[in-house]
């Protein structure tokens, strides 16, 4: 009987955005779970030295409720490795691991590492990954930086913090930015990161599932923009996403990352698609944040889901199309100045004849 995997869930947002608020209440607070918390800091000084006595020759730290601490300034993968052998020896107790990323981080390469190395892909299962966003400082810091962008378009949840800070007409324009850039990650507002632990924990937003929610408001901007069906119009257009949006609030923000919907109804052949997936991956995937698609696939009477990071995809067989379920194959790709439509036309060439 093969050891269950353990849950990792990576936090990332932008310097001051409260990650450690929120660490600091799932450290502190009696929730049964024993939660091994690392903290991927470059600089000298560990920024929780007020919750962590840390002896400065010890990088992993238990506390009393059972929880463990540790920085790493080197490689996650070795450390990510040393815990599951020390927890494998019973030295560690952890049920979960939380990564907190430097507020420059890109989190794809963290996200890859459980992808991409045997060792830890056979003892972690990246449960997802939560992005910290700053109501007060976000528009300025989306402007002017792209590793913000990022963090908002790899999330499976975005945590809004600091909403007090600004009025509603802002925090409703920042929403409405937020679900241009990741329409699939649901928003929250938080208040100094009292958050319910079942809304950080165990989301599965890296699991193979038909479930892709994507913002009902994104897809009605989508629909003013795109006034066209992929079945009989495929004429070239080229104007850039969330240009001239009809959302009162919305300013012209014309962010590097950004992400649409492809939708079509004619099924898809199942060998021209991933041939496309495959070409596009290859060319475009390091700028491709996240990407996931329920499929509608001739020849299939199941649904078939895929997903992506970078240029790491995998897809499976999900349940049957119900009766009266309209099949529809529906994907988003989320990623930094993405072909449009070069990608559009190349997924309707990939329909069957």
């Amino acid at each position: 009987m093969s050891t269950p995997l353990i849950p990792a869930t990576i936090l990332t947002g932008f310097l001051g955005s409260g990650k450690t608020t929120l660490l600091k209440r799932v450290l502190t607070e009696a929730h049964g779970s024993r939660i091994a918390v690392i903290e991927n800091e470059f600089g000298e000084e560990n920024i929780d030295n007020d919750i962590l006595v840390q002896d400065s020759s010890e990088q992993i730290v238990q506390m009393s409720n059972g929880c463990i601490c540790c920085t790493i300034r080197d490689d996650l993968r070795a450390t990510l490795a040393d815990l599951a052998t020390r927890r494998r020896k019973g030295e560690l107790m952890f049920d979960r691991v939380i990564i907190e990323t430097t507020g420059v981080a890109d989190p794809g390469p963290v996200a890859q590492t459980f992808f991409m190395d045997d060792e830890v892909a056979s003892q972690y299962l990246l449960d997802s990954v939560l992005t910290l966003v700053d109501a007060k400082h976000a528009n300025q810091q989306l402007d002017t930086r792209l590793e913000a962008q990022r963090q908002v378009g790899f999330a499976d949840r975005i945590f809004i913090s600091k909403a007090d800070l600004v009025d509603s007409a802002e925090l409703d324009d920042l929403r409405h930015r937020l679900a241009h850039i990741n329409p699939r990650a649901a928003q929250q507002v938080v208040h100094f990161g009292e958050v319910p632990l079942k809304e950080v924990l165990d989301l599965r937003g890296f699991n193979l599932n038909a479930k892709l929610d994507i913002d009902p408001e994104f897809l009605k901007d989508d629909e003013h923009e795109h006034e066209h069906d992929h079945e009989h119009d495929h004429d070239h257009h080229d104007h850039a996403h969330g240009e001239h949006c009809n959302h009162p609030h919305h300013h012209h923000h014309d962010d590097d990352v950004k992400s649409f919907v492809f939708r079509s109804e004619r099924a898809f052949d199942p060998a021209r698609l991933e041939d496309f997936l495959g070409a596009i991956v290859q060319v475009y995937g390091p700028r491709m944040l996240r990407y996931k698609g329920v499929l509608n696939m001739h020849g299939f009477d199941r649904k078939v889901v895929f997903q992506g990071v970078h240029q790491l995809m995998g897809s499976d067989l999900a349940g049957a199309w119900g009766p009266q379920e309209t099949r529809q194959s529906k994907l988003v790709f989320i990623g930094i100045d993405l072909p449009r439509d070069i990608i559009e036309q190349g997924l309707v060439k990939s329909l069957a004849d």
